[in-house]
């Protein structure tokens, strides 16, 4: 029989993979969840997972990051849901009117009995074997580190020449000389020419990318086309090439097609353009851009002037103040040497004083102590024959001779007769 959900049409009856819940019992009935769920499970075992070709149209990106579109021919549509991490694989930007062919599983959204596919994967309509064929390369050489962001180099912020590698013919050409010459027109520009389609292309385009090092003319090359089909851009997804770019010892700037357009060889670039005319802005320093820094340089330079002069000036004032003129001087020197003079007279005329009391001091007590002195009090000292002062009458024998010495002369004496 038929049954119709929603804009859903299908033959069901008489299928052997219906589900036999689905087949009730004579007049009984079924409820719509259980109808819809048996509908689906039709769907996803009778479709395996299918390549769909159409135009994408209603694109719409939940902020959960999930992708809703429709898929739609010149006379039928159905909606599509793509979950975030399946976009995330997906090389290039999605937009309303590419024509795509996608990985898809038909299937049915129960709460709403809508039919629907989920994607997989998404690729450009017609160009499945390329397309695969570009992705198993880019993986290749993503294993190889031939992408890796610590390879790449930086570009010369003022480059000494450019070099373009393109064809003479090639619209991109002008675009980038025209670009050039309004940004810095003093940057010499050197074409490197070769084919950039149809067959051998790729090993040309090497070719000189490999005379470009040898000749080590430029600072920076560019490697342009304008824009084309995924045929006509198939060079630039060349092994050779990509290889070739990273072993150029000159920074590789690619700008290739549109921003869209992603080749094997902007993977392998130093830098990518989105196209031909701003890989030439990204190489290129503008001129009016650099005119400005110089002025603001020069500005810069003026105010340091300024400042390093005003601190020079100040250092000047400083200095002059600590300057004294010689007589001056001389004259604080001469009065330094009188107050130290009258210094070292008043001490010396202190310390004279204080000696001279001393020694009168030293001179009373001598006095004190002085033999004569006691002489002229009325005392005498006696003196035996030997001239030992005598002490005790016990130290002289009747008969001895004595001296004894007055305070005004001497007397000779001799012993007659002793006492204790």
């Amino acid at each position: 029989m038929w049954i119709s959900v929603g804009s859903l049409t299908l033959l069901t009856a008489m299928h052997d993979d219906f589900p036999a819940r689905s087949v009730a019992a004579a007049g009984a009935a079924v409820t719509v969840s259980e109808l819809l769920r048996s509908v689906r499970d039709v769907l996803e075992r009778r479709f395996a997972l299918l390549w769909v070709r159409g135009e994408l149209s209603n694109l719409s990106k939940a902020p959960s990051g999930h992708c809703y579109f429709t898929l739609k021919d010149d006379s039928a549509q159905v909606d599509c849901i793509m979950f975030r991490s399946r976009v995330a694989a997906v090389e290039g930007e999605l937009r309303n009117g590419a024509k795509v062919e996608v990985r898809a599983l038909a299937t049915l959204y129960e709460p709403r009995g809508r039919f629907q596919l989920t994607v997989e994967a998404l690729r450009p309509a017609g160009l499945g074997p390329l397309y695969e064929r570009f992705l198993r390369l880019k993986e290749k050489l993503a294993k190889e580190g031939l992408f890796d962001e610590a390879a790449k180099r930086d570009l010369p912020p003022h480059p000494r020449a450019i070099g373009v590698v393109t064809s003479r013919a090639a619209a991109a050409l002008r675009d980038v000389l025209t670009t050039l010459a309004r940004r810095n027109p003093a940057i010499p520009v050197i074409v490197y020419p070769a084919p950039v389609q149809g067959p051998g292309a790729a090993e040309r385009l090497a070719a000189m990318l490999r005379t470009a090092s040898r000749r080590a003319e430029c600072d920076v090359l560019l490697l342009v086309r304008g824009g084309g089909s995924l045929e006509d851009l198939w060079q630039f997804n060349e092994e050779v090439l990509a290889r070739a770019i990273r072993a150029c010892p000159i920074p590789v700037v690619v700008g290739v097609g549109h921003e869209t357009d992603l080749t094997i060889a902007d993977f392998a670039a130093d830098r990518r353009a989105p196209t031909p005319t701003a890989a030439a802005e990204l190489a290129s320093p503008s001129r009016a851009e650099l005119a400005g820094r110089v002025a603001e340089c020069a500005r810069c330079l003026a105010r340091e002037m300024r400042r390093g002069l005003q601190y020079a000036f100040q250092r000047l004032d400083g200095t002059a103040k600590r300057l004294v003129h010689p007589r001056e001087r001389l004259a604080s020197y001469q009065q330094l040497l009188l107050q130290l003079s009258a210094r070292l007279a008043y001490g010396f005329a202190h310390e004279l004083h204080a000696c001279e009391a001393k020694l009168a001091r030293l001179q009373a007590a001598l006095a004190g102590m002085d033999p004569a002195a006691v002489l002229q009090r009325g005392y005498s000292i006696t003196y035996d024959s030997a001239g030992n002062v005598l002490r005790s009458s016990a130290a002289v024998q009747s008969g001895d001779r004595l001296n004894t010495i007055l305070a005004l002369g001497r007397i000779e004496s001799e012993v007659k007769k002793r006492s204790q």
